[in-house]
């Protein structure tokens, strides 16, 4: 007797009814999930800010640098002339303005890390609270800082003003004999543009603050008042340490709004008589009438390595004991 070994036959579920139409084929290839209109679009949307970004920041930058160790007033680059260190020797010596001006943009920092950042830490703690219109004291403090810094000085002229103003008014000093210019006075005009700048610098500590406190963990606070710790001991010992990368980005801050400060100054008086700002010199040399654009160009490359030095060491420092911590 032979044994037939049966050949399994496909199931007929296999095999499409008639009339239904033939499965399409899946594509074992690459699939490609942009299309060319998707990355034409996506090449614009990154490409033209970062060409923007190089044209208008590092080209200029690096073209800033280069020009500080010439001379050329700007016409034709024909007349560009390498003069080496020319332009820093005579910065350094025969400028009786370089010296005030950097004198003020330190006293500036020192201002505003002494008043409006205290006083910003102070009103984001109080916000923190979860006061009642907490939102309306928020918006009004920081209206300052989204408002344009020409508009805060046109403001502020209208407040010193002589005759007029809000301040001579209040105190009597408004009548013939009796004037406080605020804005003319060598002795009093860099401290009443430090009290705008401080005014507008205010709202931004507050901000930075209050986004810092925010971050805070709650388990922190209720552990310090489980150990017997009043609202001062809580924060100065719990809540502050913890906003250290606050600070951080605080100090940073507010060494780059000193260093570059100008539109205050120009508005008001554009930086004469005792206001004088490394800013101002580099725009009177580069955009005024004597047009030394090597030389204004020395003076911002000077500004740039103050920033440089006293800004790397510290972030630096800072980001090394994080790590370690």
């Amino acid at each position: 007797m032979t044994t037939e070994t049966t050949k399994e036959i496909p199931e007929a579920a296999a095999v499409p009814p008639p009339g239904a139409a033939p499965a399409k084929k899946v594509s074992q290839g690459h699939r490609r999930l942009l299309t060319r209109r998707d990355r034409i679009t996506l090449g614009l949307m990154a490409g033209l800010p970062t060409i923007l970004h190089i044209a208008l920041v590092w080209v200029t930058a690096l073209a800033s640098v280069a020009l500080a160790f010439t001379t050329w007033d700007g016409i034709g680059f024909d007349s560009i002339k390498w003069v080496g260190l020319e332009n820093f020797k005579e910065l350094f010596s025969n400028n009786p303005q370089f010296w005030p001006a950097v004198q003020h943009n330190v006293i500036w920092f020192v201002v505003l890390i002494v008043i409006p950042t205290p006083l910003g830490l102070f009103l984001a703690v109080q916000l923190d609270k979860k006061i009642r219109f907490s939102r309306v004291y928020q918006t009004a403090f920081f209206l300052p800082v989204v408002m344009s810094m020409a508009v805060i000085g046109f403001v502020w002229q209208l407040i010193y003003n002589p005759d007029t103003g809000l301040i001579n008014s209040v105190i009597g000093a408004n009548e013939p004999g009796k004037y406080i210019d605020w804005i003319g006075d060598p002795d009093l005009n860099l401290w009443a543009i430090l009290v705008a700048a401080s005014w507008r610098h205010t709202g931004y500590m507050m901000i930075l603050y209050l986004a810092g406190l925010k971050g805070v963990d709650p388990s922190l606070r209720e552990a310090s008042s489980l150990d017997g710790a009043n609202e001062w001991q809580t924060f100065k010992n719990v809540i502050f340490p913890t906003l250290r990368p606050t600070n951080t980005v605080v100090l940073v801050v507010t060494i780059i709004e000193a260093l570059r400060a100008f539109d205050l100054v120009f508005v008001f008086n554009k930086g004469a008589e005792g206001t004088e700002l490394l800013s101002i010199l580099v725009t009177n040399n580069i955009i005024g009438e004597s047009s030394r654009i090597g030389y204004g160009s020395a003076i911002a490359v000077v500004l740039l390595l103050i920033s440089l030095v006293v800004i790397i060491p510290y972030l630096v420092a800072t980001f090394r004991k994080e790590r370690r911590a």
